[in-house]
């Protein structure tokens, strides 16, 4: 399962993750047309390809959602992989950010977070087999000027990440995090990709795909000892 799985990294890593033979759910919030194109690329890889509609930043409706889907297709069907992606971007400086700027941020990546993992845990413990990735960011690790809100948000899911991983590496459930720097996708688009490309030693933003398949190593077994950790994917930028 992928969240915010409809554009950009989350196309990107389910498609990875349909390479590898994965069936795929797809979660998106309201772009339905992107959505379903994500879903025909995976499904034209040979493997199933289902479209959960939820916003991450709503505890209810992924109980409602997701919980459903989970309870319905207990007995066929579980959920080995999961990939906390969705994540929203409302930045401005702390001086003028609002209680919902704050609130929508946190609610989406980290709130988020914590909701949908719940959902899935228990199943992947008791199954002795579980792979999460919490896509996380280099705002998360170094902080970023005018973004207080993700920022905090993504330090949050990281420090979440070491934490669950001790909770429960003992059931072959690993518990890791990405942290891309500039990537090209929708979130990025409103960068200067040219000006602040000479910050990154390898002088261009990143593409969906290099991050995709640092996903496919980590939920691959011969990634099974690797857990807790904070992976970047940066061209060399300075964390």
């Amino acid at each position: 399962m992928v969240t915010g799985g409809s554009r950009g990294i989350g196309r990107a890593v389910c498609i990875r993750l349909a390479e590898m033979g994965y069936h795929i759910l797809i979660n998106y919030k309201g772009n339905e047309t992107e959505a379903i194109n994500t879903q025909n690329a995976c499904i034209a890889l040979g493997v199933e390809a289902e479209l959960l509609r939820f916003d991450v930043g709503s505890s209810v409706e992924i109980e409602k959602v997701l919980g459903a889907w989970i309870e319905s297709a207990a007995k066929e069907k579980i959920i080995e992989v999961l990939v906390n992606n969705a994540g929203i971007r409302l930045d401005t400086l702390m001086s003028f950010m609002s209680d919902t700027q704050w609130s929508q941020v946190l609610d989406t990546s980290l709130g988020g977070m914590f909701h949908v993992t719940r959902q899935v845990l228990n199943p992947m413990v008791m199954n002795r087999f579980g792979r999460i990735i919490n896509m996380v960011s280099l705002s998360g690790l170094k902080g970023m000027a005018g973004q207080v809100n993700y920022s905090a948000a993504k330090a949050g899911m990281i420090g979440a990440t070491k934490a669950l991983a001790q909770e429960v590496a003992r059931r072959n459930v690993t518990v890791n995090a990405i942290a891309p720097g500039f990537i090209q996708s929708d979130m990025t688009a409103d960068l200067d990709e040219k000006d602040l490309s000479q910050m990154i030693p390898m002088k261009r933003f990143g593409k969906p795909e290099e991050v995709a398949a640092l996903v496919g190593f980590l939920v691959s077994k011969e990634a099974a000892y690797i857990t807790g950790q904070v992976i970047s994917v940066n061209g060399g930028l300075y964390t």
